[in-house]
C-alpha cells in the first residue's frame, strides 16, 4: 500500500541546511498496523506530514496505492487527503460547540454527500467505534476525553479512507482511556482491515501495533515486528 523510497526532507534557515529526514525507505502492506517512534526532533512528525500528503519531500518518492504522490499538484493532494486518508490528532480538533453527530458529518458535507445518507453514514460510523447513540446529540465539549477521541476516530473513518494516520492519539488521555482508544484501533485493524500508522512516544502503546519503526536523527534505525498481543476489550 505504501512505499517510501530514499526520502530526504531538508529545511533551510539562512545559510544553514538541516535534514529532518535522511534517506528513509520502507514499505507498509495493506492492512498493517504500524507504530512510528522516536525522540523529540527525530523526524517522525515530518514523516507523518509526508505520509499524510500535508508536505512533500525534498527528494525521494512516496507511492500510495501505486500512485507516486511525491510531486502531485496541490489540488490532487487535497483529493487524496479527502478520499484516501483519515487523520486523528492528539488535540482532537473537534468543533466544541457542534454536536458529536455534526462533527462526524462535516467531512461528508465537504465530500458532497447529501441529506439522510450523510446522517446515516455518520451514525453508523460512530456506532462502529463504540459510541453510544445517547451521546450523538451532545456537544463535543460535553463528553469525556475517551469519547472525544472516539468521535475523532469516527470522523477520520467516515469517508472510508484506505489509510488512517494517528498522531499521538493517546497523548492527552489517562492510561485506562488510552487503552480503550488503542483497543478501538486494534478492532478497526483486525476486524475491518484498516491500515493504521500511529505516532507515539509511549513504548507500551507502540507494542500493540504489528510493527514498530524507530526514527532517530532523521534516519530509520530499526524496523521490527512486535510480539502478538491480546486484543484490548
Amino acid at each position: 500500500m505504501i512505499e517510501i523510497k530514499n526520502i530526504i526532507k531538508t529545511y533551510k534557515t539562512g545559510d544553514v541546511e538541516f535534514n529532518a529526514l535522511n534517506n528513509v525507505s520502507f514499505k507498509i502492506a495493506d492492512g498493517e498496523f504500524v507504530a512510528i517512534m522516536g525522540p523529540s526532533g527525530s523526524g517522525k512528525s515530518t514523516l507523518m506530514h509526508i505520509l499524510g500528503a500535508l508536505d512533500s519531500p525534498t527528494s525521494g518518492t512516496y507511492f500510495l496505492d501505486n500512485e507516486d504522490i511525491s510531486s502531485l499538484s496541490d489540488d490532487r493532494l487535497a483529493d487524496i487527503r479527502r478520499d484516501k486518508i483519515g487523520f486523528v490528532f492528539q488535540a482532537f480538533n473537534l468543533l466544541p460547540r457542534a454536536t458529536v453527530l455534526r462533527n462526524v458529518m462535516l467531512p461528508l458535507l465537504y465530500a458532497g454527500v447529501h441529506g439522510t445518507a450523510r446522517e446515516e453514514r455518520a451514525k453508523n460510523t460512530l456506532i462502529s467505534v463504540g459510541m453510544d447513540e445517547n451521546h450523538f446529540h451532545h456537544l463535543s465539549n460535553q463528553i469525556s476525553g475517551g469519547q472525544i477521541q472516539r468521535v475523532a476516530i469516527a470522523r477520520a473513518l467516515v469517508n472510508n479512507p484506505s489509510l488512517i494516520l494517528a498522531d499521538e492519539p493517546t497523548g492527552n488521555l489517562d492510561s485506562k482511556t488510552g487503552e480503550i482508544v488503542i483497543g478501538t484501533f486494534q478492532k478497526l485493524n483486525k476486524e475491518l482491515g484498516r491500515t493504521i500508522i500511529l505516532i507515539t512516544h509511549e513504548q507500551e502503546i507502540a507494542e500493540h501495533a504489528d510493527r514498530i519503526l524507530f526514527i532517530k536523527d532523521g534516519k530509520l534505525v530499526e524496523d521490527r515486528k512486535t510480539h502478538t498481543k491480546q486484543m484490548i476489550k
